[in-house]
């Protein structure tokens, strides 16, 4: 009977033991999470974001992870009219994060709860920004294409027949409009917006034949004038080879004249000193040349004999 107390004592320590163990009272928060301690359903505290191992009470708490990394929206595509009355697909995407774990917990509960919700703020940001614009705003960024013709000479009747507007914000404007739009209502649920993206945009049918038409005019616009400028700079560049090349050959001919007329002139002081060393010699020679280039066989010579063309001929015969 003494032994009672004890064993009510051991009994007891085991009773909490088994208590404490099985009803999980410790839980390890890894890097990359964050959670919320209820209690019978209600939250209790400060949501818990230090990585660690942490206590609740067992049984009567339980932990609710949340992720602090950034999380991925993923939307449908909605068909939404443009400013000009004209119908496109607007497909976007979104990436996000919870910021604030114990609203996040009361306002939307989970992930799913907080998908559902982005899908209302992000799709009525969108459908507001793209409904008070014109559909060439969501087309283009920049009036590059546009600055760039304008400068030249023949494009501006293609630019005012209206092929080419210029655009007042752009899609990347818009899409800024967006994030400011969604990043308004996001926080009321805990959630931090980092960034809203257009995936893609098309077109009805209707309006993708005309958006087609348009953008084949803009290219074929441009590559015409790059053909333009590219015949401008070929023409030139043939301009000043030709030039060079004439350059060339003049300067080359003048030298070859040159470097001629000196070796005349070299030929000519040598056969001059040569003929001067024997006058009869030279005279011999001169009148054989002549010979050779006005008689032949059919040439009939009428001389008298004391013609100076006969005088060789006479002295030749024995």
């Amino acid at each position: 009977m003494k032994n009672k107390p004890s064993i009510y004592i051991g009994s007891i320590f085991v009773l909490l033991v088994i208590f404490f163990v099985g009803g999980g009272p410790f839980y390890i928060l890894y890097e990359g999470q964050q959670a919320v301690i209820t209690q019978f359903g209600d939250p209790i505290g400060n949501a818990v974001v230090d990585a660690g191992l942490h206590f609740k009470l067992p049984f009567i708490q339980k932990t609710n992870y949340f992720e602090k990394r950034i999380l991925e929206w993923d939307g449908y595509p909605t068909q939404i009219p443009t400013k000009d009355k004209k119908y496109i697909w607007v497909d976007t995407t979104a990436r996000w994060r919870i910021n604030d774990p114990l609203r996040f917990f009361q306002s939307v509960y989970d992930e799913r709860g907080a998908q559902a919700r982005l899908d209302d703020i992000v799709d009525s940001a969108v459908r507001d920004a793209v409904t008070g614009q014109n559909l060439i705003e969501l087309v283009r960024s920049s009036n590059r294409l546009v600055d760039e013709l304008e400068d030249g000479t023949h494009e501006q009747e293609f630019i005012e027949e209206g092929a080419l507007d210029k655009i007042s914000f752009g899609r990347e404007k818009i899409r800024l409009e967006i994030v400011q739009r969604a990043r308004v209502l996001a926080p009321q649920y805990g959630i931090e917006l980092i960034d809203v993206r257009i995936k893609r945009v098309d077109y009805v049918e209707e309006v993708r034949v005309k958006v087609y038409e348009r953008m084949i005019a803009e290219r074929k616009r441009a590559a015409e004038e790059y053909r333009s400028e590219g015949r401008g700079i070929r023409a030139d560049i043939e301009g000043r080879t030709e030039k060079e090349l004439k350059q060339v050959l003049s300067e080359a001919y003048k030298e070859a004249q040159t470097i001629k007329g000196k070796a005349d002139a070299e030929a000519t002081k040598i056969y001059a000193e040569a003929y001067n060393k024997d006058p009869d010699f030279y005279t011999f020679l001169k009148t054989l040349e002549t010979y050779q280039h006005t008689v032949d066989a059919h040439t009939t010579l009428i001389l008298s004999t004391d013609a100076e063309y006969f005088r060789y001929l006479k002295s030749s015969q024995p």
